[in-house]
């Protein structure tokens, strides 16, 4: 076994599957369209959104 700290190796450019810019859309499909929803919605969609600078 080595000694000290193992960093892993960088991974590529973080990019979506397919190559497309994220929408808020794409985190309302295959819910009801409740109020409640649309809430959750919104925070995936500003988490997705913050992930996706920190990558680049």
């Amino acid at each position: 076994m080595t000694q000290g700290i193992v960093f892993k190796k960088a991974k590529g450019e973080a990019t979506d599957p397919s190559g497309k810019k994220i929408k808020f859309s794409d985190f309302l499909k295959g819910t009801h369209g409740s109020d409640s929803a649309k809430w959750k919605a919104g925070f995936k969609y500003k988490k997705a959104l913050r992930n996706s600078k920190k990558k680049k």
